[in-house]
């Protein structure tokens, strides 16, 4: 996946204000060795490819006709319009191992859930891998169907990573459990006119039985 890129000019105070309007978001491409380049990319071509590519798929970032292979480091966003602000590239070597975060997708429904009432407890939304940047997947899939019964775990060692993928973090952490219904999830049916009405008709009846009885 190729994205094309823009160097700019800092000198400019105006630069990257000037930039935003003609629907470039400025970004800063760095790497090991690698001189800080002070560039812009297109706001809808970058969505684009970060919606495909996400934060752990290497990108082919093209800056005069040169391609640097890169990742996705950091990016902010507006606060109210989360309109991307501002980007980070970090260029990548091919045959060097690198670490990344890499989103857990919870596949399928936990039969305990709907057969047993158990309730879904999420411990972990990603995953912290390192491989080679071609070797690194888009996001890790978490099948639920073997969550049977309440109490069940999946646990990192569980997972189904490819050898050339190194899970950081302890084999036997628990991504997700099935932990029993609380007291505060149990849904309480609301109290309609109608319940109301009946009791109150049933207080009343109660009340002349027992009235009746006494003046017998």
């Amino acid at each position: 996946m190729e994205l094309t890129a823009q160097l700019r000019d800092q000198l400019n105070k105006g630069g990257n204000r000037t930039s935003r309007e003609a629907g470039l978001v400025p970004a800063e491409l760095y790497g090991h060795g690698l001189k800080n380049q002070h560039i812009s990319v297109n706001a809808k071509e970058f969505t684009k490819a970060f919606k495909e590519a996400g934060e752990s798929t290497v990108l082919q970032l093209v800056i005069d006709k040169k391609k640097h292979a890169v990742m996705i480091h950091d990016i902010q966003k507006n606060p109210l319009t989360q309109a991307v602000r501002h980007i980070d590239f970090y260029e990548v070597r091919m045959d060097e191992k690198t670490t990344v975060n890499i989103p857990l997708i919870f596949m399928g429904e936990a039969p305990a859930v709907k057969e047993k009432k158990g309730t879904l407890n999420k411990a972990l939304s990603e995953l912290e891998v390192e491989a080679l940047p071609s070797d690194l997947p888009h996001t890790i899939e978490v099948p639920l169907a073997s969550l049977i019964e309440v109490g069940m775990s999946i646990h990192v060692k569980d997972l189904a990573l490819s050898t050339k993928v190194k899970a950081l973090i302890d084999a036997e952490a628990v991504v997700v459990t099935i932990v029993p219904l609380t007291e505060e999830e149990v849904v309480v049916a609301p109290v309609t006119v109608a319940d109301v009405q009946v009791e109150s008709e049933l207080k009343k009846a109660e009340r002349e039985k027992e009235k009746a009885s006494k003046e017998a």
